[in-house]
């Protein structure tokens, strides 16, 4: 029921750290769980939390197999068109001065805790990739640097799936839909950037959904986006 939390100690396990360097068994964390359902209650934070884990063990099976493609410009897939990298964009972003409310909040927050939660990394990786059109190593490369818990297969295996370049579907997030979703009241937002509300790069808390998605050479819009996949969530069969 919280998995979509991104401010406080509370809407996430925080097992990532501990996971990365080894201090953590995901077997132990899924015996625990397994030991919790049957004991107490299985609910959807008992299923998200295997879930992860089970993604987890997927980006290392991926680089097992496939090796050094996901720390290659064209990743998994071999991809040859040219990113434009806009001049300033990738340090904006680094720095949080963007202009996009969820994004800078997320980049400043990952600056001052080394973490930030999944939902962040999901949309200022879409944010880098489609709206400014950066190669997508320069994120990736950000994050080993400041993320406490990097760990090299979800990292880089995270980043090569955002860009598109694993031969999976893609997702591109809007930003703007996602702060008005999952931050409707600002809180997350406020608490980031409001004492650098007169900063340059300073953002607008209220902002409007339309048009605010880009439409980058990189975007394939056969591929549905992630607001498209929330959608059909729960609808079963008949």
């Amino acid at each position: 029921e919280i998995r979509n939390g991104m401010l406080g100690e509370g809407f996430s396990s925080k097992f990532s750290p501990w996971l990365a360097l080894g201090c953590m068994s995901p077997r132990r964390i899924n015996k625990e769980v397994q030991r919790y359902e049957s004991e107490r209650v299985k609910n959807k934070s008992t299923y998200w939390l295997i879930f992860e884990l089970e993604w987890r063990d997927f980006f290392v099976y991926m680089a097992k197999t496939q090796g050094d493609k996901i720390f290659y410009k064209g990743g998994v897939v071999g991809d040859k068109a040219p990113w434009k990298n806009p001049k300033g964009a990738l340090q904006k972003w680094k720095d949080g001065k963007t202009g996009d409310p969820l994004v800078d909040a997320n980049m400043r927050e990952l600056a001052a805790t080394g973490f930030m939660s999944n939902r962040g990394r999901q949309n200022v990786a879409s944010y880098l990739i489609f709206n400014l059109e950066v190669d997508w190593r320069h994120g990736a490369a950000h994050f080993e640097e400041h993320l406490l818990d990097y760990d090299p297969c979800s990292n880089w295996g995270n980043w090569v799936a955002a860009a598109g370049l694993t031969g999976q579907r893609i997702n591109k997030f809007n930003t703007k839909k996602q702060l008005n979703d999952y931050d409707p009241e600002r809180r997350y937002v406020r608490h980031w950037l409001d004492e650098s509300k007169n900063d340059a790069g300073s953002t607008d808390m209220d902002v409007d959904e339309e048009g605010s998605s880009s439409t980058g050479r990189r975007w394939a819009p056969k591929h549905a986006s992630r607001e498209e996949e929330e959608k059909g969530k729960g609808k079963g069969k008949g």
